[in-house]
């Protein structure tokens, strides 16, 4: 069996999800990990700290991986979904490690040099430190 991790955060995930239902034999051969990864923090203000670990809910998980779970599953794809709480790169990547994934399998956009050094890149740092293969799938 062929696995894939394939993080799913928003709505441009589903065009990762129809690479993913096209790889070859995906009907009977690969298998999908959909993993949500609700980013910790903390935000302190007049009126107390709020902590993430305080509205994370484990069963609760966006519209976006539930259409991704779906796109997959018309398409005769095993899929299993998971929602980790933490780091979203250290989770991809402990997930991947865990599930000895073959491949990550990720949506990303196209960024300004500038826009990643600010914001950052999940995709970008996914790439940088993951042992495995990665796919990045961009829209324009």
């Amino acid at each position: 069996m062929y696995t894939v991790v394939m993080p799913v955060k928003s709505d441009r995930s589903l065009d990762t999800a129809a690479y993913v239902a096209g790889l070859p034999d995906s009907e009977t051969d690969v298998e999908v990990i959909v993993l949500n990864v609700f980013e910790e923090f903390e935000v302190t203000d007049e009126t107390g700290v709020v902590r993430s670990k305080d509205l994370y809910e484990d069963a609760t998980v966006p519209n976006s991986v539930t259409e991704v779970a779906e796109y997959l599953e018309d398409h005769d794809v095993d899929v299993t979904v998971r929602r980790e709480h933490g780091d979203p790169v250290e989770e991809i990547l402990r997930v991947s490690n865990e599930a000895d994934a073959d491949t990550i399998a990720i949506a990303g956009r196209r960024r300004s040099p500038t826009g990643k050094a600010i914001f950052g890149s999940v995709a970008q740092r996914v790439l940088l430190e993951s042992d495995r293969p990665v796919t990045v799938m961009t829209s324009d």
